[in-house]
């Protein structure tokens, strides 16, 4: 389907499902509360989670919500990119996209197929991930296809998204007190460095996260339960017979052991680590095991917004 096509749906209220560098979103025009409210019961979404509004750039902020200057030097530096600004929204904006908030979220992604798409449009884009609320988040169109196909009619095919998970939000409703409420694509310690100064983060902030999407304790969850281990899986584990739970790495193992045992990195790298995560999570949650036990990440740059979605994948409210 062209992209003319796919505005037009969009403008009549219809729903799509686009790519961007980060995961694939279930996208609406943002102006219009009757195709928003279709995203959530689509996604069976909580209208308490407000959604991220999609725009070209910078320039189109300023007809939804009120600009400043931290907004400006992070655009400048980041945008189009996997970066989200929490700031002051314009009535403009409907109550449904924001929670009934006063704050509304925004970015401009950088996918080629989203910047084409988007360009032709005279609306911002609402666009959480394409998938069942707190589900594995789709990087590929046939992840959406699987779990939403026979609930939207449009899917637009980018290829894989190049990044793997969410974007990193922050807030910058007050821009002297700047914070993180959401561990993403883009490292803190990058954000921090373009501005020279250091950020609240998301276990210091005083902020409620439910400003921002993607911040319940459960979310980003396979069916099947998941254990996160602090410290490496032993070789003797990985060596047993024990053909009931799927061990996932951070990187590949020296030696073959056995088709239990999956990876997301040849030599341990953060970016494909968090490139790979949401597609070898679905992998194993359709692959009939019992239990997946995942290791975490060291706490650095990617590997913060990696064991963000990993404890939320494994959060278990009743434990």
């Amino acid at each position: 389907m062209n992209l003319r096509s796919v505005r037009k749906f969009l403008r009549l209220g219809e729903l799509v499902a686009i790519p961007t560098e980060t995961v694939y979103g279930l996208a609406a025009n943002a102006l219009d509360p009757a195709a928003c409210a279709r995203i959530f019961e689509v996604k069976e979404r909580p209208t308490a989670d407000p959604l991220i509004c999609h725009v070209p750039g910078f320039d189109a902020l300023d007809a939804y919500c009120h600009v400043n200057e931290r907004a400006a030097q992070l655009a400048e530096r980041f945008w189009p990119g996997p970066l989200t600004f929490i700031l002051p929204k314009k009535p403009i904006v409907p109550d449904i996209v924001t929670a009934g908030l006063d704050s509304v979220a925004v970015r401009s992604p950088n996918h080629p197929v989203f910047r084409q798409l988007i360009d032709g449009c005279d609306f911002p884009l609402a666009a959480p991930s394409a998938n069942p609320f707190s589900y594995i988040s789709p990087t590929l169109a046939i992840h959406v296809q699987a779990n939403l196909g026979n609930r939207i009619d449009t899917i637009l095919d980018g290829g894989p998204c190049d990044l793997g998970v969410e974007s990193t939000i922050v807030d910058l409703r007050d821009p002297d007190r700047p914070a993180i409420l959401r561990y993403g694509a883009l490292p803190v310690e990058s954000i921090e460095n373009a501005l020279q100064r250091r950020f609240a983060r998301p276990e210091e902030s005083k902020t409620p996260l439910s400003i921002a999407p993607g911040t319940l304790p459960k979310h980003y969850s396979p069916r099947t339960q998941l254990e996160l281990r602090s410290t490496p899986v032993l070789e003797d584990e990985l060596s047993s017979n024990d053909r009931t739970a799927a061990y996932l790495l951070l990187r590949k193992p020296p030696h073959s052991l056995s088709n239990h045992i999956h990876w997301l990195s040849e030599n341990g790298e953060l970016e494909s680590i968090a490139a790979n995560l949401f597609a070898k999570l679905r992998e194993l949650d359709s692959a009939g095991y019992e239990k997946i036990v995942a290791e975490e990440a060291p706490e650095l740059g990617l590997g913060l917004a990696v064991n963000d979605r990993l404890r939320r994948a494994a959060y278990r409210g009743d434990a």
